[in-house]
């Protein structure tokens, strides 16, 4: 019963119901196959670089409520992602990455001073 009464209604309807060909949406149409190959991404020595040193920096910002430690090595991994901005061509990430490990080396210095 539903279904006739389904039926019947798409068959009064002014737009084609789902048994018309039509083209599929853009977002339903396949992929190019050379697009999802691994030479797509290339993974140079810089970009692991890059991966280590901002990964690095994720670890010791996480850590640092357990040892004041971790708050000059989250330093340390801030120059590097610095180092890794500049080499890479992205002078602005570069910059901003200095400024956070002057910022961390303070945070640091002042984390050392008795309360």
């Amino acid at each position: 019963m539903y279904f006739a009464k389904l039926h019947s209604i798409q068959r009064h309807r002014k737009e084609p119901c789902f048994s018309h060909k039509r083209a599929p949406p853009q977002s339903a149409r396949p992929l190019r196959p050379e697009l999802l190959t691994w030479h797509a991404l290339p993974v140079t020595p810089l970009t692991i670089f890059g991966l280590f040193a901002v990964t690095a920096m994720l670890v010791c910002y996480a850590l640092e409520a357990r040892n004041r430690w971790f708050i000059l090595a989250f330093a340390g991994a801030c120059a590097l992602g610095s180092v890794y901005g500049f080499l890479q061509g992205a002078w602005p990430f570069g910059l901003v990455e200095a400024v956070w490990s002057v910022v961390a080396i303070r945070r640091w210095a002042v984390a050392a001073r008795p309360k």
